[in-house]
């Protein structure tokens, strides 16, 4: 029985080629990894790049790729000129993944390439994500789900692979730190981007800023790491800085760091409607 990763392989290699929206992170690394084991130079990672792309993560997405040896390209995206996207509801990430995709499509006819990929997991296709929806809508195969992989799975894969972000915190997109009902903006955007560049000067590697109501922020890190933010230095610097950057107040959630903590304010019924899109 083949390994998990030769697993993948044999899978992406029965496409006659692949353009992986790739952002960098352990899921779309190990896609990468694998289609260009499976595809060499008929695979290509793209980055898609905009103000909701955090400071230092195409950088990162340029180095993996260059490690893995895969051709990669950016390609600047516009999601910011959707009003339907600067609303920010819940869907707000169906509208942006439907604008990547659609550049993505483009661009592969262009450049002769046939299959998207992305670097969705199993553990993805249970939680409210309209993102998942704009890749069905857009037949974009997603081969880490397709072989019933799951978060763990993907990062053993990638240690393996001596892939250097294995281990790497998920970074989603800046948009995901604001509340949903409060609107996108550049300049909303570029504060949670500095405030968490701040937090990871101080030595925290798991951290996330959201954006509430009237400048709020919300920070969330680590269970261990609670008590640093409360020291007599540390907490001053974060509350001068922070006003600085924009924000009015500043929080500390006691229940620390959860990806997606947003999704608790989204009524029931919705969750439900998202799941079976």
């Amino acid at each position: 029985m083949p390994s998990s990763h030769e697993q993948l392989v044999d899978l992406i290699g029965q496409l006659p080629s692949g353009m992986l929206a790739f952002s960098g992170g352990v899921d779309s690394a190990v896609v990468a990894k694998a289609a260009f084991l499976a595809l060499g130079d008929r695979a290509i990672a793209v980055t898609g790049v905009s103000a909701s792309l955090a400071s230092g993560e195409l950088e990162t997405a340029r180095r993996i790729a260059k490690s893995i040896g895969i051709r990669h390209e950016t390609l600047p995206t516009d999601e910011l000129s959707s009003p339907s996207y600067l609303e920010n509801q819940p869907n707000r990430c169906w509208h942006c993944k439907t604008e990547l995709y659609d550049c993505l499509r483009e661009l592969a006819d262009r450049l002769g390439f046939d299959v998207l990929l992305n670097g969705a997991n199993a553990d993805d296709q249970g939680d409210f994500r309209p993102g998942i929806r704009a890749a069905l809508e857009h037949q974009v195969r997603s081969p880490l789900a397709e072989c019933g992989f799951d978060k763990q799975t993907v990062r053993e894969i990638a240690k393996h692979w001596d892939l250097e972000v294995w281990d790497k915190p998920a970074t989603p997109c800046l948009s995901s730190r604001v509340v949903y009902g409060l609107s996108i903006t550049p300049e909303r955007l570029a504060r949670i981007d500095a405030a968490e560049q701040l937090l990871r000067e101080l030595g925290l590697h798991t951290v996330r800023v959201r954006y509430h109501h009237d400048d709020l922020a919300r920070l969330e890190v680590a269970i261990d790491d609670l008590p640093h933010l409360c020291e007599g230095s540390v907490r001053k610097r974060l509350v001068d800085q922070l006003r600085k950057i924009g924000f009015r107040y500043v929080t500390i959630d006691l229940e620390g760091f959860r990806s997606g903590s947003f999704q608790q304010l989204v009524p029931a019924e919705e969750l439900l409607q998202g799941l079976n899109r």
